[in-house]
């Protein structure tokens, strides 16, 4: 099966299937309502609310407004000439969109890059699409966009739950369920994925005593596919066709089938596709079996075996790491690897426990888990954290991957997450960007957006933030109403809810997932300052609680309990709502209303933390402890942090309200002649200014561009060509420094002074390795935590004399640091290898010197 010139496949295109009774003239209508880029482009925003304007303001889902509306409707609509002229200016803009060779063709014309291959357990696109249960989803739906936007070559692989993610309901008694909504597909704006032959594409993944049949759908995200695979076939067993029913659902087995069927079942689609995938990259571990699946692959096209083959795929390969935390790696008993990756281990032609192996922090302890993070981080040739400091903590968490090296150099670097600013900003936010910086200022560069704000005075900055929040009370006071009616409250507390907040009082919100260290009781940790600050005469505070907390997690439900209960006693009557089913549309509210986002995790377990980053566009201000994100973001300019030296829940609770009380409010309502916070608006110019940019998916996207997908794509065609040759090279290296590394042995050190430092000189017995296998170099830690070590390549000056595969080694050193502080150390070494990621082997002179 082939792809077509426009870079999408044969999918169906087949309009009257999708919106039966649909008259051709309106066929258009299909296009528009089936591409997602609808969820941050308002163009036809006009045409929908044409067709049946209470559904559309009711649902803000184009494919379900068509799916609703009669037939006679949709005739009237085809005879009215205004209309199809408007249809037709709209299609115009869609394909002028699609047409563009964009950022990336203009940057990079010449590269060498077919296809990225994005793959996640989750993509968070929209209300229409839910299949997400949080920040990881969120963050891969905003990456498509923004790749679409700046025109990146990327497909995203991933799974249509029929089930999804749970949706959360608060009782009479404020304690949380969940409740699962079946989602037929039909319903949803996908598509069958159509053979050249005319049939529903399907793969075939193997398990233990059957094959597991896959349907395939397509998602259009502007200008790229998101491919979906669903194990509801009807040949599948009831079980089978369960597996991808729930996202994070059904226990461990079928989580690990779930990885299978993204990994394995995500790459023979991609195949089956003849999609030319240069790079793989792994949105966290979930989808570390494509690793086996790419490399049979190339076995089978090159004859290679499987570790050679594997050489061609890690070149091609990224893993970005979301986790601060080692417990939340996956991980798997060797029981279950051994049962349902039999198949394709036997078609590896490896042992199960040459696969487990890569899987162990120790290859040869055989009582330890399989780690996908383990196995993904040795699979890959390219590895990162998602913001400096998780790439940090990150180095810390792999380290016992790479014994003996120094923590700053474990290969994970970092790029900090971004969010798709059109996505999240308000009608009022996208007028005033517009009106400074062009419609198409997320679609390029992003180094001259800033100075879009300098313009703009005080009274038009405080007269938007205004709009935006008397937006969000409406919203609440709406959804408040509407969940206690539906929950049986009696009139009165609907109408009560009906004028709950105020449009000119300062507004806190905090949502996420309600989790132990995410630490959502911080607040209530000290009613008595909170109430004071809610009920404060003259200048009072409102608050805007959200967030879910997992199934099984009780902790979680009692925090959720907690503040629900809160928000109905008559300390917070009217100043503390807590908002049901946090979710896309809920977030996409409360992050163009608010005044300040607040975040309490406790460090470092916040890899990232996009939700704060979603108010920037909007002119909302952060108050966060410092981590993720925030922790090198933060500048007085831009809003506020908690710094307590102690992670401890009393002091940060303290130095929240402290900062709450003499920095925060105080802000807010000091009002100049104008009746206009001047400080408060310098504080919004600023973060929209610096941050916006900085923080979209733009300079994300750009900087993995930049950093890795280029260098990926280039060494994975340097492996592939010549049927592997460099890469059977780099095996055939990788097993030699291995078999004879143990024999290396350092002789003599000698150090003298020079003019400017000293003069290195060491002897090095290598012992059946040659001497352009391996690098001798020169070491020194930094001398401070912020500074970088110091690290210099010896030179081979000659052999030995009279000694076999030996030589002296020599280096200038111009420092004034004392000579006791370097030291020698051997490395392994390859021109077209990564070393430390690819092969770790290293050796330290006083490690010779001391055994």
């Amino acid at each position: 099966m082939k792809e077509t010139d426009d870079n999408q496949t044969r999918s169906s295109t087949r309009a009257g299937h999708l919106i039966p009774g649909l008259p051709p003239a309106l066929n258009d209508l299909v296009e528009l309502a089936t591409d997602l880029r609808w969820t941050w482009n308002h163009s036809a925003d006009a045409l929908w609310e044409q067709i049946n304007q209470t559904l559309w303001e009711k649902t803000q889902n184009p494919y379900i407004l068509l799916q609703n509306i009669s037939h006679s409707e949709l005739l009237a609509l085809a005879e009215k000439p205004e209309f199809l002229q408007q249809l037709q200016e709209v299609m115009k803009e869609r394909t002028t969109y699609r047409n563009r060779c964009g950022w990336y063709g203009e940057n990079y014309p010449d590269a060498k890059i077919q296809r990225i291959a994005f793959f996640s357990m989750e993509y968070g696109l929209g209300s229409a699409l839910p299949f997400y249960a949080g920040g990881l989803g969120i963050l891969s739906g905003d990456t498509l966009k923004a790749a679409s936007d700046l025109c990146i070559p990327m497909v995203g692989v991933g799974l249509l739950y029929h089930q999804g993610y749970f949706r959360q309901m608060i009782d009479a008694e404020s304690r949380q369920h969940e409740i699962y909504t079946s989602y037929d597909p039909a319903m949803l704006p996908v598509r069958p994925v159509y053979t050249e032959q005319g049939d529903w594409l399907k793969v075939a993944v193997d398990l233990p005593g059957r094959s597991l049949l896959l349907r395939v759908w397509m998602a259009q995200v502007g200008s790229l596919p998101l491919y979906l695979l669903d194990s509801n076939h009807p040949l599948n067993s009831p079980t089978d066709q369960g597996i991808t029913s729930q996202l994070y659902g059904g226990g461990r087995e079928v989580r690990f089938l779930q990885e299978m069927v993204l990994g394995i079942g995500g790459w023979k689609m991609l195949e089956a596709l003849e999609l030319n995938i240069d790079v793989c990259h792994l949105n966290e571990g979930h989808a570390a079996f494509v690793i086996l699946a790419r490399t049979l692959s190339l076995m089978q096209k090159t004859g290679l075996s499987f570790w050679s083959a594997l050489w061609i795929n890690r070149a091609g390969t990224l893993f970005t790491t979301h986790t601060p935390v080692a417990s939340a790696f996956d991980t798997y008993d060797s029981a279950l690897i051994t049962q349902y990756a039999a198949p394709i281990v036997k078609e590896l032609n490896i042992s199960l426990d040459q696969l487990l192996a890569l899987g162990r922090k120790n290859p040869q302890d055989s009582n330890e888990a399989f780690n996908l993070a383990w196995f993904s981080m040795r699979c890959s040739l390219h590895a990162n954290g998602v913001s400096q400091k998780h790439g940090e903590t990150s180095r810390y968490l792999f380290r016992e991957l790479y014994p003996q090296w120094p923590v700053p150099e474990i290969p994970i670097h970092h790029i900090t997450n971004g969010i798709h600013m059109p996505s999240w900003d308000s009608p009022w936010a996208d007028k005033l960007w517009t009106d400074t910086a062009g419609k198409e200022r997320w679609q390029g560069g992003i180094e001259q957006l800033g100075k879009s704000m300098t313009g703009i005075s005080d009274k038009q900055l405080w007269a938007f933030r205004n709009s935006e929040r008397q937006s969000l009370v409406d919203y609440v006071r709406n959804r408040h109403a509407m969940d206690l009616s539906q929950r049986g409250e009696n009139e009165a507390a609907v109408a009560l809810a009906e004028r709950i907040l105020d449009p000119n009082i300062l507004t806190l919100g905090f949502a996420r997932r309600f989790t132990e260290y995410k630490r959502p009781y911080l607040l209530l940790m000290d009613r008595q300052r909170l109430c004071r600050l809610l009920n404060n005469p003259i200048h009072p505070v409102q608050i805007l609680i959200a967030g879910k907390a997992h199934a099984q997690d009780e902790k979680g439900k009692t925090y959720v309990h907690e503040w629900a209960q809160f928000s109905h006693t008559n300390e917070a009557a009217g100043r503390v709502v807590f908002l049901g089913d946090y979710d896309i549309p809920l977030a996409r509210e409360m992050v163009q209303g608010v005044d300040v986002w607040i975040n309490t995790p406790r460090s470092p377990w916040e890899a990232c933390g996009t939700s704060g980053m979603k108010v920037l566009v909007n002119g909302g201000l952060n108050l966060s402890v410092l981590d993720g994100w925030w922790a090198h973001a933060f500048n007085p300019q831009y809003g506020w942090a908690i710094t307590s030296e102690s992670d401890a829940d009393d002091a940060v609770c303290d130095e929240l309200f402290n900062l709450l009380e003499t920095q925060v409010v105080p802000t807010f309502y000091q009002r100049n002649a104008d009746g206009i916070p001047g400080q408060w608006v310098k504080h919004i110019r600023a973060s929209m200014a610096d941050l916006a940019p900085r923080f979209s998916s733009n300079r994300m996207l750009r900087e993995y561009i930049e950093n890795f997908y280029l260098s990926a794509a280039q060494a994975y065609h340097d492996r592939l060509a010549d049927h592997g040759a460099l890469a059977q090279q780099l095996h055939e290296w990788q097993q030699q420094t291995h078999h004879y590394w143990h024999e290396l042995r350092w002789g003599d050190k000698h150090i003298t002074r020079t003019d400017k430092g000293f003069r290195f000189e060491v002897s090095l017995y290598l012992d059946g390795l040659t001497p352009d296998s391996v690098e001798v170099q020169l070491y020194a830690e930094a001398e401070d935590p912020h500074g970088n070590a110091l690290c210099v390549t010896m030179q081979r000056l000659k052999t030995i004399e009279g000694a076999i595969d030996s030589y002296l080694y020599c280096t200038d050193v111009n420092s004034q640091r004392p000579p006791e502080h370097f030291t020698p150390r051997v490395i392994a070494h390859h021109p077209a290898a990564h070393v430390p990621q690819e092969n770790p082997l290293i050796l330290w002179w006083q490690d010779h010197a001391n055994g």
